[in-house]
């Protein structure tokens, strides 16, 4: 189905090319190794970027992903010894990657649902240290990833809108209409800096969300940053940071729903205290959040705190894709926190000198899970300073710089 033009697709396909390039702290070399893993449903994208990146000079590795049908053959009729499967050729090519392009074009979100949890988090656990070989290479310099979500009939169907419309809403959000998309990101890119630069200034000690379902607070931690709008997605408008997860108490309340491993979830609520989430509930798929919470120590721990400036983010809808969900801008903007992996670029100074005694000691969390649970609310965010003074620091869905 053809939901883009011929020039929207190249827009696309340019947009994803200013993210990779973006997101790579080092200019890159001549043939160096861009892995593209692309849904069957947009493999007219796919196709696209694959020729762009060769014909920059990139090798391009280029997968597309199991079928709903072979995805889920796969968790139901594996044993734990396959599914605990890290292959040699998996770990050398991760070793050697210099750039990572995902497109998510999911013929499914629910194909999964009567597949026992545990058996999801068993690949997820073995897979783990090709995210860890990631973020190594990330943090040198020598690796950088993006994506992007294709519409399809599913994700049109589970958001209650038509193809039509869950494209427009892509168009939209990624600046497809605009004469220069590329040009678009790098405004954007330019006006959140001025916003990450004032909160990185502001010695924050600790940060507390309040809206009519939540009170919530996070210790920003040791030598911590803001980043974001930094190339990794396209879309992207969040402005976040990883905190110290020793530091995080109260409740936090989801109230945008989601699909995760073929489970659609919603209501969220977790109540934390001394750093763990020792209370969690859903109104739907309440067994799974629970299982998935249980995944390792780190999955009842936050990972990441984030929020999306209304005045960037023109989505406005429940997009049923957590990558647009996550930029929701609306009314109110968004906030999200993520349970489970923490992002150590977040450092100030060189992630590339942490090694794993360091990131304990100043509460970077670690875990197979990255899970990012929205809220929509209205919200007010304050900010405690080092010297006690309290700031305001979002409201009404804007950040208050």
């Amino acid at each position: 189905m053809n939901v883009f033009s011929a020039r929207q697709l190249e827009k696309y396909a340019d947009s994803l090319l200013w993210g990779l390039t973006t997101a790579h702290r080092k200019p890159y070399g001549k043939y160096g190794t861009v892995l593209v893993r692309c849904d069957l449903g947009a493999k007219d994208l796919g196709e696209l970027v694959h020729r762009r990146l060769v014909q920059r000079g990139f090798n391009v590795v280029f997968n597309f992903l199991p079928t709903p049908g072979i995805e889920r053959d796969f968790y139901k009729y594996s044993d734990e010894k396959q599914r605990g499967l890290l292959g040699a050729w998996d770990k050398a090519l991760y070793e050697n990657l210099n750039g990572y392009v995902y497109i998510h074009a999911p013929a499914s979100l629910t194909h999964l649902k009567d597949i026992d949890p545990e058996r999801q988090s068993q690949v997820a656990i073995a897979r783990k240290p090709l995210f860890d070989i990631r973020n190594k290479r990330e943090e040198k310099g020598l690796f950088a990833w993006t994506l992007c979500t294709y519409p399809t009939e599913e994700l049109a169907r589970q958001a209650r809108l038509s193809v039509k419309e869950y494209a427009a809403q892509i168009a939209k959000a990624c600046y497809l209409n605009e004469p220069d998309p590329a040009k678009k990101w790098a405004q954007v890119y330019k006006e959140s800096m001025a916003i990450k630069k004032w909160l990185n200034a502001l010695r924050i000690d600790t940060i507390r969300t309040e809206s009519a379902s939540m009170d919530f607070e996070v210790k920003l931690g040791e030598k911590r940053r803001f980043l974001g709008v930094s190339g990794h997605n396209i879309p992207s408008f969040e402005i976040f940071t990883s905190p110290d997860w020793r530091g995080t108490k109260g409740v936090y309340y989801a109230n945008l729903p989601t699909f995760r491993g073929g489970n659609y979830v919603e209501k969220i609520r977790l109540e934390f205290k001394d750093g763990r989430a020792v209370r969690v509930s859903a109104a739907k798929g309440d067994e799974y959040v629970k299982k998935v919470v249980a995944t390792d120590r780190g999955a009842a721990q936050v990972g990441e705190y984030s929020l999306t400036d209304r005045r960037f983010s023109k989505i406005d809808r429940f997009m049923a894709d957590i990558l647009f969900d996550e930029n929701h801008g609306g009314r109110h903007g968004n906030c999200h926190i993520a349970i489970g992996s923490s992002y150590t670029d977040t450092f100030a100074g060189d992630p590339g000198r942490l090694d794993g005694a360091a990131r304990k000691r100043l509460g970077y969390n670690d875990s197979a899970v990255h899970w990012d649970m929205i809220n929509t609310e209205d919200k007010k965010v304050t900010a405690t300073l080092k010297d006690g003074r309290k700031v305001t620091i979002y409201e009404k869905g804007s950040f208050k710089r």
